[in-house]
Formats: structure tokens, sequence, C-alpha cells
């Protein structure tokens, strides 16, 4: 009854909502007769749940980001380990799923598309291209976080690479989504972008208010350990947070610039926001060609074999900025090098694990394009919802503040479950 009751909800047939018969086996007819093809996401099924697994997975490495640059660990190192398992992830959809299967003329192989670069380069391009934006705007994110916070951050740039990049994908898919649904919710990321600077606004103002009243002398008559004693959302707890994390140590303007510094968090946020709505086109390109760019006869690039160059510009600019960063840090951050990089052991077991979340939930939410329309997998961008969520659970975000911050949070929540589920409804199908 319970499988009866999510096809009627559902509109959709049981078989392709969970994706059996094209995500995970193939007619036995045609293993016979033409061996085991690539495996590839068709249904519709099997790209939303793509999606919803890409949106946890995209939505939780930013907190683990946030997690260690609060602990103090430098974001130069933290962005060091994770530039490592990222590449692996690509690696490992790139060997496994893109080397199941018989190479064909029209779908080859992993290592098949590889020794074809002279003639396919013109789509790496476009794919290494999409590498270099989201690596720039993976970089900018790691400082937007300090300064704005993650839900703010994670809020501002979901909606913009939603508003522009789904409406670039939207005309490279050829129109494949459904208007009337697809833009409606474009619309709901819209009216979530403003409500986020609302809440960002009214929660700023809230803890202006508590260290206006803070006094540190308080804490030295009463022989309290403020480390060990301080709750999540008061003054002293702010306080604390600035004199333990990373960015910013040594330079806390807790009563003067405190507007200053927190814009300057929105200024990088919106431009990293810039950045991440251009990385899907340019991957849309590489796999589709709707440019034209390649020779008539060559292959377009598979989704694992574009996933690869992707990720292998992204790693190496990110290694070559992040180790200049090392020597001439930002944000008046310590110097450091990398032999000290190679010692700092602390927190890089948690850094490897937001390389591997980012990688996968990239990877899911390209081959969940592939099969709906990448204006539909931009659905996936909604990962304010599982970033708020670890915002207040891990680190006392919106924690003692006002009643019409709480208001505005939820709005700006509510907002964000209706946009995914009317991009997700947009869904279409690449022929």
């Amino acid at each position: 009854m319970t499988f009866e009751f999510l096809n009627c909800l559902l509109g959709l047939h049981l078989q392709e909502f969970l994706g059996i018969p094209t995500l995970i086996t193939l007619p036995i007819e045609k293993i016979v007769s033409g061996g085991l093809k690539m495996y590839l996401v068709e249904s519709k099924g099997g790209a939303i749940i793509c999606m919803l697994l890409s949106l946890f997975f995209l939505g939780t490495w930013p907190a683990i980001f946030t997690l260690l640059e609060r602990r103090g660990r430098l974001p130069q190192h933290t962005y060091l380990d994770y530039s490592i398992t990222n590449l692996l992830a690509a690696l490992f959809f790139a060997l496994t799923f893109g080397e199941i299967g018989k190479s064909t003329p029209e779908k080859p192989n992993f290592i098949t598309q590889l020794s074809q670069l002279s003639e396919n380069w013109p789509s790496v391009m476009f794919a290494v291209g999409g590498g270099v934006v989201l690596s720039i705007g993976n970089l900018c994110t790691q400082y937007a976080l300090a300064f704005a916070g993650l839900s703010v951050t994670e809020v501002i740039t979901a909606s913009m690479t939603v508003v522009i990049g789904t409406t670039l994908n939207y005309f490279l898919d050829e129109k494949i989504n459904k208007a009337e649904i697809l833009f409606p919710g474009v619309g709901c990321f819209l009216i979530a972008v403003c409500l986020a600077s609302a809440v960002h606004s009214s929660n700023t103002a809230d803890n202006i208010a508590k260290l206006s009243s803070w006094s540190s002398t308080e804490d030295l008559e009463t022989g309290n350990d403020t480390a060990e004693n301080v709750k999540f959302g008061t003054a002293d707890f702010l306080v604390e947070l600035e004199k333990r994390r990373a960015i910013k140590v040594g330079d806390l303007h807790l009563f003067y610039g405190f507007w200053e510094e927190h814009l300057s968090g929105l200024s990088i946020a919106f431009f990293a926001g810039v950045c991440f709505s251009l990385f899907s086109p340019a991957f849309n390109l590489a796999t589709n060609d709707q440019w034209h760019a390649l020779k008539k006869g060559v292959a377009k690039l598979v989704v694992y074999t574009a996933f690869f160059w992707f990720s292998i510009s992204c790693f190496a600019l990110a290694i070559i900025l992040n180790v200049i960063f090392l020597y001439r840090p930002l944000l008046n951050l310590p110097r450091s090098s990398v032999k000290s990089y190679l010692k700092d052991w602390n927190g890089r077991g948690w850094a490897f694990l937001a390389g591997l979340l980012c990688g996968f939930g990239n990877g899911l939410q390209f081959m969940g394009g592939e099969a709906a329309g990448y204006a539909a997998a931009d659905a996936v961008q909604a990962l304010p919802l599982v970033s708020t969520f670890w915002g207040i659970v891990l680190f006392g975000e919106y924690q003692r503040s006002s009643r019409r911050t709480y208001v505005l949070l939820a709005s700006m929540l509510l907002m964000f479950i209706v946009a995914v589920a009317i991009l997700m409804a947009s869904a279409g199908h690449r022929k």
C-alpha cells in the first residue's frame, strides 16, 4: 500500500521512480545481443534520486569547512586536503561507471575518450573552464563563510547559481524543461535571496545588541572559565568564537567595523555566486556540444570524462592558489608553508571527507542533469536547506535571536522547499 501511495502521489510509475530498469539493470535481450552498455541515468526517477543525494552532499561539505575554520585550522590547509579527495571522487566515477560496458563510437568509455583529446579538445576546454570557475567560487566561499556565516553564504551563492545558471541551462538544453513550471521556481529563489539578506541584517543587529552590553570584566570578577561555560547565541559565545577561529584571529572588531566586515562577507558571497552560476552551463556545453564546436563524427564527451577534466582543472587551480596563499595569506592570516601544511593533521580527516562529499555531490548533479536537464538539476542548489540545519545544530547560528529573525528564517526555508519542489517538477527527458 505504501508503494501504491507513493506512485499516486508522485505521478510516476513505481519502477521509473525507483529507477530499476534504467538505473540498475538492463534488459537481458540487450545484454545478450549487444553486450553491457555504459552505466547512464536515463529515467526521471533515477535523476531525482541523484539530485536528492547531491543536495545532501553539497549542503554538508561547507559545514565541515566552517567547523574546521572555527576550530582555528588555516583555510589554506583545509582546502589543499579537500582538493585531493575531490579529485579522487571524480576518478572513482570515471574508472567505475565510465568503464562499465563495451566502448562504442557513440558512447566511448573513459579511457578511450582520454586518447581522443586531439579530436574532442573543444569540449574538454568547456569542462576545464567549468572547473576553473567552480574552484574560484569555492575559494571565495571559504572566506565568505567566516564573515557572513554558513546559512547566509550558502543562500546567496545557491540563489544566484539558480537564477543565472538555470536560465542559461534552459536555453542550452533546447527548452526540454517546462518553462511554465521552471521559472516560477527561479522566482522563488529570487524571493529566497531577498529573505536571506533580511535574515542576515536582522541577525547582525541582534549580535551587535548582544555585544554592546557585553563586559569581559564580569567574567574576570566571577572567575568563570568563559570558554567552557558559554552558551550558543550569547555575547560570550560570540567573543570566544572570534578568539578561536582562524580568520580574523587577533583582529577582533567587536564594536567598530562590525558592519563593514559583514558587508565584505556579502560581497565575497555574491562574487562566489556569479562563479557558481557559470560552471554548470559550461559542463552542459562540454557534454552536449550545443555550439557545435566538435567536428562531425567526433563523439561528445560522456558525463564521466567531462567530470574528470572538470575536476582536474579545479584541482590544479586550487593547489596553485592555496600554495601561494600559504606564503602570502589573505585577511591577515598567519603565514604558513608546505612543510607546516604536511605536518598539520588536526582536522585533516574532516577536510578529506568534505572533498569526497563535494566530489560525489557534483558527480551526482551532473548525472541527474544529463538525464533530466541541467536546469532542473540546479534544484540541488537548495543546499541551504541542509547547511542551515548544520549551522543551527553544530554552530548555534540564530540561537537567542529576535522573533523577527526567526520569522524571516522560517520564511526563507519555506521558500526554498517550494522552489526545489517546483524545479524538480519541471524535469524533462533528454532524447
